[in-house]
């Protein structure tokens, strides 16, 4: 999107460099990147910068007004609600699609958004060996507000571990070690030196969390919770009767509580109007449907990974649906084929962290990782076999 940049790093490419980089990022944690990842970050332009920034405040806006528990209230599914939640989101995470408008201008347009950590750890180790094996201009960075390497993780150790010590502060997932962002779950341990415990590993005694480390039980103060709730109901059933313990009133500070998860989310969209965020409204508030449905997703509320979204959406699509209250209508997002690539340009999306401090009115823009498509979805599945896709970074002007 710089083209002055894109037509030096694409010049300046090897397949060498890609391999040495390739190399380097797998040396960290052999055999624990199971994704791709894509020849070639992503360069933005000071105007973009400020475009994708205005949409995300413009989001923390109305996330962070009075009555924003009382618009949500609806969002959590009964069977997921968790006791104790507290005043805010530690972490959310808003993704762009990267479009071309009207007047053929690059802008954001916003997909979807979360309260939920993505790869914190893995993207600072991502950006490091980005550095190391090509040209990054100096003026540009893959951070927000001034945030460098080591301030960052600063930051996200203040943030998760806080005032414990860092053995009573557990990153919780399900079969970690069999997770595809399980590279994420060793590179935090790495910076913030906390342990990797799996749902099935912990130990209830009443309200009370301990782990095993090394034969000794600890009592857990604080979940990093990376698990989704509705990701447990793809497990069998003995992990799923594990998973209830998580639902009950414990002694045990959660970061970020997985109610945030679901109320910062696609329940979220239709309260929010901004330019780059497309038009959403909930199914069942529709009074006229649009006659250009072809224009519209069909996306339900509560779903794990994507599922259930209809892309090409009719009017068969719509009367099928029997709970339009957990639905929503999204107006589609049509991607440009906008990164100049060795072949076939590629769609570009980008996800912007944000972290809120503890005493803080706002969460605050950080860091930002990105990906790389050429298919009809971004996604592994619709980018087989092609190069120049898959996770990257995206650098911005400073």
């Amino acid at each position: 999107m710089v083209s002055s940049i894109r037509q030096q790093f694409n010049a300046a490419f090897t397949t060498e460099k890609y391999q040495q980089f390739l190399t380097d990022l797998h040396g960290k944690h052999t055999d624990a990147i199971e994704f791709r990842i894509a020849e070639t970050p992503i360069f933005f332009d000071k105007t973009f910068t400020n475009k994708i920034l205005s949409a995300c405040e413009s989001i923390v806006d109305v996330i962070t007004q009075p009555n924003f528990n009382e618009l949500t209230k609806n969002a959590i599914p009964p069977e997921f609600i968790v006791p104790n939640q507290n005043d805010y989101a530690h972490f959310i995470a808003f993704d762009f699609g990267i479009c071309t408008n009207k007047n053929g201008e690059i802008e954001p347009q916003l997909i979807e958004m979360q309260g939920f950590p993505t790869l914190f750890g893995f993207q600072v180790f991502f950006e490091e060996m980005s550095r190391k094996n090509f040209s990054i201009p100096k003026n540009y960075s893959a951070y927000f507000n001034g945030l460098t390497p080591d301030s960052y993780i600063q930051l996200l150790n203040e943030i998760i571990v806080g005032k414990w010590n860092p053995k009573e502060v557990v990153l919780l997932e399900i079969l970690p070690h069999q997770q595809k962002t399980r590279i994420d779950f060793y590179c935090t341990q790495d910076y913030l030196q906390i342990p990797i415990v799996c749902l099935t590993e912990l130990i209830q005694e009443g309200n009370k969390l301990f782990y095993i480390n090394n034969g000794e039980k600890i009592q857990i103060r604080r979940i990093y919770n990376r698990i989704i709730f509705d990701e447990l109901q793809q497990q069998s059933a003995e992990i799923q009767a594990k998973g209830n313990i998580l639902l009950q009133n414990l002694d045990v500070e959660w970061l970020p509580h997985p109610n945030w998860f679901y109320k910062i989310s696609k329940y979220t969209l239709p309260f929010i109007q901004h330019p780059y965020v497309p038009e959403t409204r909930f199914l069942h508030q529709i009074q006229t449907m649009p006659t250009d449905l072809e224009n519209y997703v069909l996306k339900p509320l509560f779903s794990f990974a994507g599922q259930g979204v209809v892309i090409d959406v009719t009017q068969t699509d719509i009367d099928a649906v029997a709970d339009p209250e957990n639905w929503i209508l999204q107006k589609k997002v049509q991607y440009a084929d906008i990164i100049e690539t060795p072949d076939t340009p590629a769609k570009a999306e980008i996800r912007i962290f944000y972290f809120w401090e503890e005493g803080k009115e706002r969460p605050i823009a950080t860091f930002n990782l990105a990906r790389l498509s050429k298919g009809k979805m971004i996604g592994v599945r619709y980018n087989a076999d092609k190069e120049w896709v898959g996770g990257t970074i995206a650098y911005f002007e400073q």
